[in-house]
């Protein structure tokens, strides 16, 4: 069982997605352009086969900030997407309102 400071290592941060792109090697992923306000970032996240690229080009998602970089099929990815997922699809974690891009999620 993990405690309070194993969940205080992960870095949760709110972003903006402000581009999306096919991967280029493989059909299930999308290489996603998120903005924390002070930076962004490129990761690379399975949900194609429940978003299209409009719809998720400015929506608020969490991200996994503090995460290693990772190259997935070529491409690197330098954070995660939070998403649940049951047997109707993927849905991504979003914000019922704004919040400034960057907050901590806690």
């Amino acid at each position: 069982m993990a405690g309070i400071d194993d969940f205080r290592k992960i870095e949760l941060k709110i972003a903006s997605i402000v581009e999306v792109k096919d991967h280029p090697n493989a059909d299930k992923l999308y290489v996603i352009t998120v903005d924390l306000g002070d930076v962004k970032k490129e990761v690379v996240a399975g949900i194609k086969p429940s978003y299209t690229k409009e719809a998720l080009v400015g929506k608020q998602v969490v991200i996994v900030n503090n995460l290693d970089p990772v190259t997935l099929r070529g491409v690197q990815s330098n954070g995660m997407i939070l998403a649940a997922s049951d047997d109707t699809g993927i849905v991504v974690v979003t914000t019922d309102k704004p919040v400034k891009l960057g907050s901590i999620v806690k």
